[in-house]
């Protein structure tokens, strides 16, 4: 886990959310451990969020056996920025909730 102190988180928590790119995510679990905030899971993506990927985004998760990583506590999030300069392929975005 990071060591970061509140003063250095960008927002109160809830005031920021994580969002996801299903396209790019690979499931590498950076994000998961990097986070102080235990925002983020690992789980397997459901058929039906598997339809609107792109034919990239199918490949990706077929070879990564669809573990991608999910916000599940986004509400705990301070935007720190850690999860979004962790990514090795930049699917994590800040966005306010």
């Amino acid at each position: 886990m990071a060591d970061i102190q509140q003063t250095d988180c960008k927002q109160a928590p809830g005031l920021m959310r994580p969002v996801i790119d299903r396209n790019r995510c690979e499931g590498k679990k950076e994000c998961v451990a990097v986070c102080p905030y235990n925002v983020f899971t690992m789980a397997t993506v459901e058929p039906e969020l598997r339809r609107g990927l792109t034919l990239r985004g199918k490949l990706k998760g077929f070879a990564h056996r669809w573990q991608q990583a999910f916000a599940s506590n986004a509400d705990a999030c301070h935007a720190c920025g850690l999860c979004v300069a962790a990514c090795p392929e930049k699917a994590i975005t800040l966005t306010r909730a």
